[in-house]
């Protein structure tokens, strides 16, 4: 079973929604070349999404994704949320700014943003897929009316087993290898399994289609994952260096200087993986309790604006999976030919 049993693309690669990363040029260049591009939008507001979805629709006839956040609300105290200031002043003063006064809820859950919900159902994605969750019921029915399907990210079997529940119709298993922000549904507990594993476990005891995700940055590792019973394969750091990404300059050089990266929860609240930098080796060792995402997120962003301001770009994210070091950076279709090509030498 493949992917392109399941949607009208041609193959079964999936460029994954990284918020903040993807631009509808990098979705429409994807789905122009058969493969399906993909939006992350849980960070965008409600008339920046339906506009970017808007733009993909008049610029490809391809299928194409959407994606959108699940998480808890936070519910750190003021105490905690001061300690974790604290903990970050020397950094800002270094920077000659001050750290914030408070955390801001920066991004809100798509069950507690209801004109994100009418962006969906007006502009009808063909594909919607939803991280570190379950949507609530209604929204899966309601998508379901429409026609489009519902993809869910797993990273455990008890996890891919509630999201079948639940209704999902594919479900993407994330390895611990993937940049960017795990999967997991309660950020305080994560198994940390590796893409081989978890792909094996799920094929063996999940009815739906799975796209499998997590380190693999060509066209053999697609194969490999299709192999052990996957639909399909999710890339998102092998397409980060694509023109059409939003990445910046800085992270673009930062992606060509990598050899390692690491999973941490002091940038944004949820366990990570970034490309290792200050907040691996200085500010999450001896912190104190992170504070719930996304309030640790806000510090952050804000941080590594202050830090920019001075040319100093160290505290950027700069997500990146364990493949970082195979990153080539090629326009999105040549990417995607080679790597159909690679699939079939």
């Amino acid at each position: 079973m493949s992917l392109v049993d399941h949607l009208p693309i041609r193959h079964p690669i999936v460029q994954a929604p990284m918020a903040g990363a993807t631009t509808p040029e990098l979705a429409i260049a994807v789905c122009n070349a058969g493969a399906l591009g993909s939006l992350g939008l849980g960070a965008a507001s409600a008339d920046k999404a339906r506009a970017e979805i808007e733009t993909v629709k008049a610029g490809t006839d391809g299928a194409f994704n959407v994606n959108f956040f699940c998480h808890a609300r936070p519910t750190t105290d003021d105490a905690g949320r001061r300690a974790w200031l604290d903990h970050l002043a020397p950094y800002f003063r270094a920077q000659g700014a001050s750290a914030p006064t408070d955390l801001d809820n920066i991004y809100q859950p798509i069950d507690d943003n209801p004109a994100m919900q009418d962006v969906i159902l007006d502009t009808r994605p063909p594909v919607v897929s939803f991280h570190f969750g379950i949507p609530a019921k209604p929204l899966i029915q309601a998508i379901h009316d429409y026609g489009g399907q519902v993809w869910i990210c797993v990273t455990t079997l008890d996890e891919a087993k509630a999201a079948e529940t639940a209704g999902a119709d594919v479900l993407v298993a994330q390895g611990m290898e993937a940049g960017g922000h795990r999967g997991n549904f309660d950020a305080a507990q994560d198994a940390e399994t590796g893409l081989i594993a978890l792909l094996g476990v799920l094929a063996r005891h999940c009815r739906r289609p799975i796209v499998a995700a997590g380190g693999l940055m060509d066209g053999r590792a697609v194969r490999g994952v299709m192999s052990m019973g996957a639909a399909g394969a999710q890339l998102g750091t092998a397409f980060v260096a694509c023109p059409e990404s939003a990445a910046a300059p800085a992270y673009r050089d930062a992606l060509r200087q990598a050899e390692t990266t690491a999973i941490t929860r002091a940038i944004s609240g949820r366990p990570a993986r970034g490309i290792v930098g200050p907040f691996q080796t200085e500010i999450a060792p001896g912190a104190p309790t992170v504070p719930d995402y996304p309030l640790t997120y806000d510090a952050a962003k804000q941080l590594h604006a202050a830090a920019k301001a001075h040319g100093d770009h160290r505290f950027a994210p700069n997500w990146a999976g364990q493949g970082v070091a195979l990153t080539r950076e090629l326009p999105a279709a040549d990417l995607v030919a080679a790597l159909v090509g690679e699939m079939t030498a």
